[in-house]
């Protein structure tokens, strides 16, 4: 079932449930991917907005409700951080399940290896053997951080 699909099927399924945090939230999903289809259209390359689009969006949405968590907390606005939290719940139901960051740290020490990395200026080349390998399961904001602490070890 393509992710449009699904997304519009549990929406229907909230608005039945009366959840008013997930109608809200599909609501913001929805309406991003008629933003992606009428870019899409209207764009250079002409093409339907298909789940690869569907799931840049979807991880956009999450980093920005986590970068909101992280000024409530420090700002102790448990009820609007409470909210993001939700709502990044329900997006992230729709991405594939992250690696968390002892086993990303794995896969960068390993990657670091096989391609002879040595200083920071072959990041690049570690990122893009790590986008090539992992695109879907790793967060390349932490992986970057890890690989780049692991290089200035060297």
């Amino acid at each position: 079932m393509p992710l449009r699909d699904s997304i519009e099927s549990d929406y229907k399924t909230a608005l039945k449930a009366k959840d008013k945090n997930k109608i809200s939230t599909y609501r913001l999903i929805l309406s991003g991917i008629k933003d992606l289809d009428i870019y899409n259209r209207s764009g250079k390359e002409k093409k339907e907005t298909d789940n690869e689009d569907i799931k840049k969006l979807l991880k956009k949405m999450i980093k920005q409700r986590s970068e909101s968590i992280e000024l409530y907390k420090k700002n102790n606005r448990t009820d609007l951080q409470d909210i993001e939290e939700q709502e990044v719940r329900v997006i992230s139901q729709y991405l594939p399940k992250q690696i968390n960051e002892e086993d990303t740290k794995k896969i960068c020490e390993e990657l670091i290896k096989s391609t002879g990395a040595t200083s920071i200026k072959d990041m690049g080349k570690v990122m893009a053997e790590l986008k090539k390998n992992n695109a879907d399961s790793i967060d390349f904001s932490k992986a970057g951080a890890i690989i780049k602490e692991l290089l200035n070890q060297k």
